[in-house]
């Protein structure tokens, strides 16, 4: 796919499934904004990709002081945007008995009010016939113990994003949404009690995803290729099955 020269922002781009993003578009041609909150790991990210196309901005979208860093950002380089993947995420696996209003909060605003805001703001920005790609979950309608706060979050953003498809049809923006089966990112990999054993377990295919795979579906949902596709869930999960965290 062929993304020579189109603008792209991705939201938490210095870790994970944001970052094979961020190095798959950079391979296409695109020209790239990640965010993250830690300027070491967008230093990281920087030294990782080492492409003079790929641009960082140190911004919590978690909140609308963080959103309106970003968005200046954008307008202060007079772009036009082609491809927007709110991306930005955070999980804690807590039972319901256990969880605090800190954790309940943390991960509504990030997850949720993060993305909705982020699109808000960014919308002045967004090319018509451009495409905004939400990153939500399996977990959006699954019922895993321990996850009821994040797949929440993952249900939520979901229905925002068919909302969304509908709203910025007549701009003849698409919006859709990736669903990411368990996949071997930085923030899975600190799970304890082999969650990564589990998770594999709980795939037809029997093992944790890429986060290169997961990039490879972002990048289809923002290509011409899929110009017929708006207010859709695909799943990358390798056929998952819902299991039960404890």
């Amino acid at each position: 796919m062929n993304f020579t020269n189109k603008n792209v922002v991705i939201t938490g781009g210095s870790t994970g499934i944001g970052l094979a993003t961020a190095k798959a578009f950079i391979s296409a041609g695109a020209n790239v904004w990640i965010t993250g909150r830690s300027a070491d790991n967008l230093q990281k990210a920087t030294e990782e990709i080492n492409s003079p196309r790929l641009k960082t901005v140190v911004s919590d979208t978690s909140n609308l002081a963080g959103i309106a860093v970003l968005e200046k950002a954008i307008a202060d380089n007079g772009i036009t945007l082609d491809v927007l993947f709110l991306n930005a995420g955070i999980f804690v696996l807590t039972p319901i008995v256990q969880t605090t209003e800190a954790e309940f909060d943390a991960q509504f605003n990030t997850n949720v009010k993060g993305a909705y805001f982020t699109l808000q703001k960014l919308l002045p920005h967004l090319a018509t016939g451009s495409a905004v790609i939400f990153n939500s979950s399996v977990v959006a309608t699954a019922s895993n113990a321990a996850s009821s706060v994040y797949a929440a979050t993952k249900g939520a953003i979901s229905k925002i994003a068919q909302v969304a498809a509908n709203e910025l049809a007549d701009r003849k923006i698409r919006v859709n949404i990736v669903s990411p089966g368990p996949t071997s990112t930085p923030g899975f990999q600190a799970i304890r009690g082999g969650a990564e054993e589990m998770a594999a377990a709980a795939t037809a295919l029997q093992r944790m995803g890429s986060p290169d795979e997961i990039a490879k579906a972002v990048l289809f949902l923002a290509s011409d290729d899929a110009s017929f596709i708006t207010g859709t869930a695909l799943l990358v999960d390798g056929g998952y099955i819902n299991y039960a965290l404890k």
